[in-house]
């Protein structure tokens, strides 16, 4: 099981979950931040550090953002084993179910 990053994030990339983060396992899209499920440690402290509540713990997901779970999953495929995001940098592709998606506006 793991942490997932889902709709409320794309378009804001607030970034606070990625200081959290004690093992670098947040990666930035295009338009949304992904966690990588295999340099996780499940340790949560990504969660309350995003101040729009787009993650969650998979088995907590709201039903209306399951297919988060694949697309965060998937978004590393062309990636390989783990590297972190300070090797890496800007991934300048989105998973497809977040890079279709409109502009997401955000409440101020």
């Amino acid at each position: 099981m793991t942490y997932v990053i889902a709709l409320p994030c794309v378009d804001l990339k607030d970034r606070g979950c990625v200081e959290e983060c004690p093992v670098d396992c947040i990666h930035e899209g295009a338009r949304s931040l992904y966690i990588h499920r295999e340099e996780r440690i499940n340790c949560g402290a990504c969660e309350p550090a995003c101040p729009v509540e787009a993650i969650s713990y998979e088995d907590d997901l709201p039903e209306q953002w399951k297919d988060y779970q694949a697309a965060n999953a998937g978004s590393f495929d062309d990636l390989g084993a783990p590297v972190g995001t300070y090797k890496i940098g800007l991934i300048t592709h989105d998973n497809p179910l977040v890079s279709t998606l409109p502009p997401q506006v955000q409440a101020s």
